[in-house]
């Protein structure tokens, strides 16, 4: 499908915007699942000061969708109408060391390189980012966690323009974290992050980080198509625990199959849409519920609508 040309309706009034736009950009390029349907309008903004320009013109009545690194990510068959906003590498990529153990991270910059970054730095605490496939900005929204570690217990502010063009830093307490939650608003686009460590030796953290990386790739299907982890784990329990006990493990529909290595992982084994990978993930729901009395919590984000004349309800069996 193809979404009309919003540079065509509106193409003047980002006059001087710096950043690339594409108009019904096929999101599947940008996730790790490899599917989806197209962006209305793919903007990536050359860095912040042109994000804010690009948002302050922007007419309100367009929505702005925000889309990391793909890791998490589900973009639906139907496409994203409107905005979608990927930071770059070049624009938001940056890590600078500061005094007192802190590490300043562009939004842009996957959760991998930061942790490196940390313990080449003698930076301890930022190890744990080593063991999830995602973006600092990703990791800011969703209190990102593994390994013992979490957002939240590091970070000191992160800067965020709005949907009106305006920067603001947001402390840690006014994210409001939770488990995988956060509190800040919505129409936020975070640029930045600080965030304090304590002293730590170069070797001990590599030597650390090389630990999580065997776990990662010895229990979870990290070569695969995948969106991560699928559901967040209910309180005193494990997803995947509780989807095994219900039968999924191996499930499929058509080519979206739960992982029969860790089955909290939905994968795409070759040309599955998100439609079926969305339905499979209800279905697995269902029976959770069905077995276990347990309502799983989607993880992965899923954005955009689906396809003309189909209707996937919460909890479906199959």
């Amino acid at each position: 499908m193809s979404f009309p040309d919003l540079l065509e309706e509106h193409g003047s009034a980002f006059e001087g915007v710096r950043g690339r736009l594409i108009t019904n950009a096929p999101l599947k390029d940008y996730v790790w699942f490899r599917v989806g349907g197209p962006a209305q309008l793919l903007f990536q903004p050359a860095d912040e000061e042109d994000l804010a320009r690009f948002l302050a013109v922007l007419p309100e009545d367009i929505p702005v969708t925000v889309l990391g690194l793909g890791s998490n990510t589900l973009v639906r068959d139907g496409g994203v109408a409107g905005v979608v906003v990927r930071l770059s590498a070049k624009g938001f990529g940056q890590i600078t060391t500061e005094p007192d153990h802190h590490l300043r991270v562009g939004a842009a910059v996957p959760d991998v390189r930061a942790a490196k970054a940390a313990a080449d730095a003698g930076i301890a605490g930022l190890s744990f980012y080593r063991g999830i496939p995602g973006g600092i900005g990703g990791a800011l929204r969703m209190n990102a966690g593994a390994y013992g570690g979490e957002t939240k217990d590091f970070l000191i502010e992160a800067r965020a323009v709005d949907r009106q063009g305006q920067v603001h830093i947001l402390s840690n307490a006014d994210f409001g974290y939770s488990y995988r939650h956060s509190e800040a608003s919505g129409d936020l686009i975070f640029t930045e992050a600080l965030y304090r460590g304590s002293a730590g030796e170069p070797d001990a953290l590599r030597a650390e980080m090389e630990q999580i990386t065997a776990s990662r790739e010895a229990t979870q299907p990290v070569k695969s198509r995948t969106g991560g982890s699928t559901f967040k784990n209910p309180e005193g329990h494990k997803s995947w625990q509780l989807i095994d006990a219900a039968g999924c493990r191996g499930m499929n529909i058509g080519d979206a199959q739960v992982s029969e290595l860790h089955c909290n992982f939905l994968l795409n084994t070759g040309n599955a849409t998100a439609t079926e990978l969305e339905l499979l993930g209800e279905t697995v729901r269902s029976q959770v519920l069905a077995t276990s009395g347990i309502r799983l919590d989607w993880e992965i984000k899923r954005i955009g609508t689906l396809p003309d004349g189909v209707n996937i309800q919460p909890f479906l069996g199959r």
